[in-house]
């Protein structure tokens, strides 16, 4: 039986974004929902920091900086998106989160479609004390 990651916490996190997705509905920037996921994350009680830079090397170089939208209590990465679709590239981008952090798991949520879209992004390969 394989065990899912953060499952009780993911749970938290989709719950919060049917919140803000019911109450706001698609068709505002992506801050706008940013900022009301902070707001319904810390009144469950969850520890939320908000646009993290997160470091990236290559070969002990640093070479760059990533800007996460939010991070949750240390262990699940959300990016958030109001397009229309999800796409590839947005998995993608999520993935390479998860490698700059070496957390293992994040949540992808748009709500910028008619309904809305949560991916989840394990990255398997990282088996972080989070785990």
């Amino acid at each position: 039986m394989v065990e899912i990651v953060e499952k009780e916490l993911s749970y938290q996190i989709v719950k919060a974004a049917y919140e803000v997705f019911n109450e706001l509905g698609p068709g505002f920037p992506e801050e706008i929902y940013e900022e009301a996921m902070v707001i319904v994350l810390q009144k469950y009680g969850h520890k939320v920091e908000q646009q993290k830079r997160v470091k990236v090397y290559f070969q002990g170089h640093e070479i760059g900086v990533h800007k996460i939208d939010l991070i949750v209590n240390e262990r699940v990465i959300l990016e958030l998106k109001a397009v229309a679709e999800i796409a590839q590239v947005h998995r993608q981008q999520a993935l390479s989160y998860l490698k700059a952090t070496k957390l293992q798991i994040a949540l992808f949520i748009n709500f910028g479609a008619h309904r809305l879209q949560v991916a989840r992004i394990v990255n398997t390969k990282q088996k972080e004390k989070f785990a």
